[in-house]
């Protein structure tokens, strides 16, 4: 999926859109996407300008993007028919190297369960194969 289609799956846009491009997708199983971090992002304007470290709140959030890019494509929905994917809840989370700009961030998220609309997802962000972060993700399919 390239950034238009994903923008059909996601309501998020620029600056907090954090999903550039899908590269493998089996619905109800997996989702393999990158994101690209450049110097240009806001966000580095503060965090921080002489040493610039991508949040780790904002891997969290492209995991969790990409997790409900994969929900959404599994029930065959869009945010166009009414329905969004909220946050619902983030466990055992572990960063294990800082991510800067110039890195590709993979991100990986494997569908756990699903029941009542909610959704667990285990999921992993990396550099060059190189483990950045990792979190098991909730989301909730609700209706707009």
């Amino acid at each position: 999926m390239d950034v238009n289609e994903i923008r059909e799956y996601l309501p998020h846009r620029y600056p907090f859109l954090l999903v550039d491009r899908v590269v493998d997708l089996v619905k109800g199983e997996s989702i393999v996407a990158y994101k690209n971090i450049t110097i240009n992002e806001e966000v580095f304007n503060g965090h921080f300008p002489q040493s610039p470290v991508f949040p780790g709140v904002m891997i969290i959030e492209a995991m969790a993007q990409a997790s409900g890019i994969l929900g959404f494509k599994t029930m065959g929905k869009k945010p166009a028919d009414g329905s969004i994917y909220l946050f619902a809840g983030v466990d055992k989370v572990r960063f294990k190297r800082q991510v800067v700009p110039g890195d590709c961030l993979t991100l990986k998220s494997t569908v756990l369960s699903e029941k009542r609309g909610i959704w667990k997802f285990e999921c992993e962000a990396s550099v060059d194969g190189e483990l950045a972060a990792r979190a098991t993700i909730m989301c909730a399919d609700r209706k707009v």
